[in-house]
């Protein structure tokens, strides 16, 4: 078994680490931010302060990838979760018989576990405590890595990490540092190669704001959590113990938007839109409209013309791929990413550093860089589709994969099959890609949802939208 040296204690770096040392590694987290978790999931709420997470009070969804791994794969997690207050929930079962049709096997990989990132971060960092051959270290911030000799002619080869504190050794370090990763600065403090980065602002701007429920219910979904209005994109969320997050999402670059920080504005704006204005009856427990954008769409690949640039080091989720957090991927995606990890510890394992860099590179390009991709797709078009909605124009980019797409999401509420389709890719369970390769079924969804540019949007017209914004 190896040592294992985790840079990060988010709830993708934990769940890794949890994983790794299930199987027998000596793991050992080590976290810049030094705050410990809150005692409570309340405390985690108001007192808990992460510095280096940047969207930490966001609104955050943990979807049925991430329910599913927990389950199988870390029990003690899903366990704290739900002792946390996590709310488990079945979004298809959700929708109405005459929708969905009656329930069928299979109906049950769609649960989700869900709440508040403090809360579902507390509880996860709860479980990470009681495992055993896991050691978290809180602030404790990396300076540097520590190589030894190489085992590939000109490549560094890191044997650990040097911190505050001094050294800490292993046999793999695994940077699961999220967004904010300074993986690339220092492989290029001992001489490696930059990795091939790919760089991108994701061209959004969030508004968001939390709510509790009086009476412990919460509000019914008309629709997807996230749900496109023109130029502007809502986001509804059920959460933990009574709560949930409203947001609203414009392009970064709308000014005539930018009214919505302010909190009656906003409001405005969302009681205007009949599918979620409900949403708002509840009691804020924010005291203002929380704003976040230049979230970056990033993906950085360590293994350059078949070689990596540095072996002993790989990095995990964020760290590795991040894009656009309003649709609740990171999370399913990172953990995914971190049972990619396992497999590859196991065999090939670290008996050969260059093979299993080859492997992880290859299993990662494999099961994980697709969802990525996906996202990024869906990003860009969304983005090109509002900049159009902005300019007054329709957005016609000739692409026969996002027309299929936006087909889907039309048809989905007439064939309960295209729904669950729809819906189990966008809950990470199984991508889109061999079931819209299959004629029949992009027959089925053009005949019933080729129309979608006709389907009403409910939601004031631009002028109005901007009125509100700025009255």
């Amino acid at each position: 078994m190896a040592r294992i040296v985790m840079l990060g204690a988010g709830v993708v770096g934990l769940g890794t680490a949890m994983l790794l040392a299930e199987d027998g590694h000596d793991v050992t987290v080590l976290e810049r931010d030094a705050d410990e978790p809150g005692a409570t999931p309340e405390a985690a709420w108001t007192d808990w302060d992460r510095r280096g997470v940047n969207q930490f009070r966001l609104p955050h969804m943990f979807l049925s990838r991430y329910r599913a791994i927990v389950d199988a794969e870390l029990p003690s997690v899903a366990a704290s979760i739900e002792k946390a207050g996590g709310l488990r929930f079945n979004p298809i079962l959700d929708i109405p018989e005459s929708v969905r049709g009656p329930a069928r096997a299979g109906d049950e990989d769609f649960e989700v576990l869900t709440g508040r990132r403090p809360v579902i971060e507390q509880a996860v960092s709860e479980a990470a405590a009681s495992t055993p051959r896991l050691e978290v270290r809180r602030g404790v911030t990396v300076e540097g890595l520590v190589t030894g000799a190489s085992v590939r002619a000109g490549t560094p080869h890191v044997v650990g990490v040097r911190t505050t504190s001094g050294e800490v050794r292993g046999d793999l370090v695994v940077d699961v540092m999220g967004r904010r990763s300074t993986l690339p600065r220092l492989l290029e403090d001992v001489g490696a190669r930059p990795p091939h980065e790919q760089l991108d602002d994701s061209g959004f701007m969030y508004f968001a704001r939390h709510y509790r429920s009086t009476d412990g219910s919460r509000p019914f979904a008309f629709g997807p959590g996230l749900m496109h209005f023109g130029t502007i994109s809502t986001l509804s969320l059920p959460a933990d113990n009574g709560t949930w997050s409203v947001g609203l999402i414009t392009s970064a670059r709308d000014k005539a938007l930018l009214g919505l920080r302010d909190a009656d504005r906003w409001e405005q704006v969302l009681r205007a839109l009949p599918l979620v204005a409900h949403w708002l009856d509840g009691e804020p427990i924010d005291d203002r409209v929380t704003t976040i954008s230049k979230l970056e769409d990033r993906s950085r690949d360590y293994v350059v013309d078949d070689a990596p640039v540095a072996t002993g080091v790989v990095a995990v989720g964020d760290a590795w791929a991040c894009t656009n957090p309003s649709l609740g991927r990171g999370a399913s995606i990172g953990m995914l990413h971190g049972t990619v990890l396992r497999e590859a510890l196991r065999a090939p394992g670290l008996g050969d550093y260059a093979d299993f860099a080859a492997a992880f590179h290859a299993a990662t390009d494999d099961e994980v860089l697709p969802w990525f991709r996906w996202t990024r797709f869906e990003d860009a078009h969304r983005l090109a589709e509002v900049e159009a909605g902005i300019r007054g124009e329709p957005y016609l980019p000739g692409d026969e994969r996002y027309e299929l797409e936006q087909a889907l999401s039309s048809a989905s509420a007439k064939d309960p099959d295209l729904l669950r389709l729809g819906v189990r890719a966008r809950l990470v369970i199984e991508p889109l890609d061999d079931a819209l390769a299959d004629r029949a079924v992009a027959e089925r969804i053009l005949e019933l949802g080729s129309g979608w540019r006709d389907d009403p949007v409910p939601a004031p017209d631009r002028e109005a939208l901007v009125a509100l914004a700025n009255p």
